[in-house]
């Protein structure tokens, strides 16, 4: 059985992805949170609400991360970085759930993708990786004849906008239509005038307590293509990165995506 550790035990992912390791066939070895976290030494069971596990969880990465094959990350970039570090050091694969990167933050943890297996997704759902694939066939497919538009929808918590699964829509659309970020227009306020060709239109929604809802448009002349991908309970995602992690333990070194995982290419 793979032995995890989960790397923002305390968080909403985190609590859901301890609670699904069962179902997944893995065992969490080690529970890390920050250290001004108000969870520190309580059970990780106990916060996930499966019952004790003997798991307490704590801020010092090196003791969580000592019996553990490869850690769940979905903390913050900064914490995600120095752990990655550490499972560097430690030769110990690295899932990354985390969002809100930079650039220079990307560039370092596809550096130490050289030397540990580290998969990166945005969004860890088998259905949401199956979105990002379609979306990429339909944008190779009908090119810019067709107006592509993203929008997303996520709870009042949520701190980013757009989402990390927005940001991967968006650049698959750039990528495909040999577009750039320039082209993608966040919102649109006043006399826009007319929709140029070769723009990508998104839009960030939030309140409520919805987990996630993404759709991409394809606008035509007389049609319309949707692609949408409704999330109903945070398990999806867990699920996701419990499979990620049992896949990424058995990989050499180097950097990988769900589609590595599920087999799409």
């Amino acid at each position: 059985m793979t032995a995890y550790c989960m790397s923002g035990a305390a968080g909403r992912m985190g609590r859901a992805i301890i609670s699904c390791q069962s179902q997944a066939g893995l065992k969490l070895a080690g529970a890390l949170d920050s250290p001004q976290s108000d969870y520190l030494g309580q059970d990780a069971g106990l916060l996930a609400g499966i019952g004790e596990i003997g798991v307490p969880i704590q801020s010092e990465p090196e003791q969580a991360l000592e019996h553990a094959s490869v850690v769940i990350d979905f903390s913050s970039p900064e914490n995600t970085l120095a752990v990655a570090d550490i499972c560097s050091r430690l030769h110990i694969g690295l899932v990354v759930g985390t969002t809100g990167f930079t650039e220079s933050q990307k560039a370092a943890l596809v550096e130490k993708a050289k030397s540990i297996p580290m998969l990166i997704s945005p969004n860890m759902s088998t259905g949401v990786n199956v979105l990002f694939h379609l979306t990429r066939m339909a944008a190779s497919v009908l090119g810019l004849d067709y107006a592509p538009e993203v929008t997303e929808i996520h709870h009042r918590h949520k701190k980013d906008a757009p989402s990390g699964t927005a940001v991967k829509l968006l650049e698959i659309l750039e990528q495909e239509l040999s577009l750039k970020s320039s082209d993608v227009v966040h919102g649109r306020q006043g006399i826009t005038g007319e929709r140029p060709r070769g723009q990508i239109g998104a839009h960030a929604l939030r309140g409520g307590d919805v987990v996630g809802d993404h759709t991409v448009y394809f606008f035509g002349e007389g049609e319309r293509i949707e692609i949408t991908h409704r999330a109903a309970s945070r398990n999806t995602f867990a699920m996701g990165a419990l499979r990620a992690a049992r896949w990424l333990a058995e990989q050499p070194a180097g950097l990988y995506s769900m589609d590595s995982v599920l087999g799409l290419g």
